[in-house]
């Protein structure tokens, strides 16, 4: 029973439980304090699914990360909360042109936040695995050995605020509310638990549309060129558009499957992590680095 609940009720919970609840209490102008109270259900939520359903039982197991991925997680998430506490100010110096649909319904006005926000994101993820200089960025997020839920906060912050910027500037420059950028940070973490989640989980025909982890994990194959696929951060009709969709559904995945396969050495200690891109001087993307 509890298997078969967190099979098919996990997924649910997350992206219309605690997003819905989220959406409801943003619309009403509730306290900022509970986009931190709703991320702390979800980031419980995601542990205890992958302990009790997990995909692969030795990713459960730290392998010398489990204080990098805090550092990521917490650095991480406190920019995007940084960058939602600070939007009346750069609305002030952004918005062009005030167009905003302040009378749609709220719950539409998040999903176009959602949708703008996914396709910018996701071009620059996949900008990200073509040229140089950002996939020396992005290469930190690939480098993970095991695939469980804070794997999505493990990004260089310089990546994460490149990624940020292009998806949320042109919901600046439009008028986006404050209250509609709390409930699409929520929606972003929300998504990076469920995208790189160690549990179980079925989502069904959902599968070929959301980017969930069931999609996601082809793209983290380290192997040259195999792992250029399925960049969508909340949804795949992206990757459809790019030609870069891929899916097996009798493919298995283990740890000799992820990383970065020309260097197995890549630094792993959260501050080695932070300079590794600088070091690294000559120009080298995803294919040519070898993943």
């Amino acid at each position: 029973m509890v298997s078969l609940l967190i099979q098919y009720a996990y997924a649910p919970l997350l992206l219309v439980g605690v997003n819905g609840a989220g959406i409801v209490l943003a619309g009403a102008g509730a306290s900022k304090a509970w986009l931190l109270a709703l991320l702390a259900v979800a980031v419980t939520a995601s542990f205890m699914a992958e302990r009790l359903l997990p995909y692969a039982v030795e990713w459960n197991s730290p392998m010398a990360d489990r204080r990098r991925d805090v550092a990521h997680a917490f650095v991480n998430e406190t920019l995007i909360l940084a960058s939602v506490a600070s939007l009346p100010l750069l609305a002030g110096l952004v918005t062009a042109v005030d167009v905003w649909p302040s009378s749609w319904p709220f719950v539409l006005q998040v999903l176009l936040a959602v949708l703008v926000a996914d396709a910018g994101i996701t071009l620059v993820h996949f900008a990200s695995h073509k040229v140089g200089l950002l996939w020396r960025f992005h290469a930190v997020h690939h480098s993970v050995k095991r695939f469980y839920g804070f794997n999505g906060l493990m990004k260089h912050p310089v990546h994460q605020s490149v990624e940020l910027a292009v998806g949320v500037a042109p919901l600046l420059v439009i008028g986006m509310p404050v209250d509609v950028a709390a409930a699409l940070a929520l929606a972003v973490a929300v998504q990076l638990l469920l995208q790189h989640s160690n549990a179980d989980y079925r989502v069904g025909p959902l599968r070929s549309v959301l980017s969930l982890n069931e999609g996601h994990r082809f793209h983290h194959l380290k192997w040259a060129g195999v792992g250029d696929v399925n960049f969508g951060l909340f949804t795949l009709m992206w990757d459809r558009m790019l030609g870069t969709y891929s899916f097996d559904p009798g493919r298995r995945f283990s740890t000799r499957d992820l990383g970065i396969a020309a260097k197995p050495g890549y630094p792993s200690e959260y501050l080695a992590q932070l300079s590794e891109p600088f070091r690294r001087r000559g120009a080298c993307t995803a294919e040519t680095d070898g993943r």
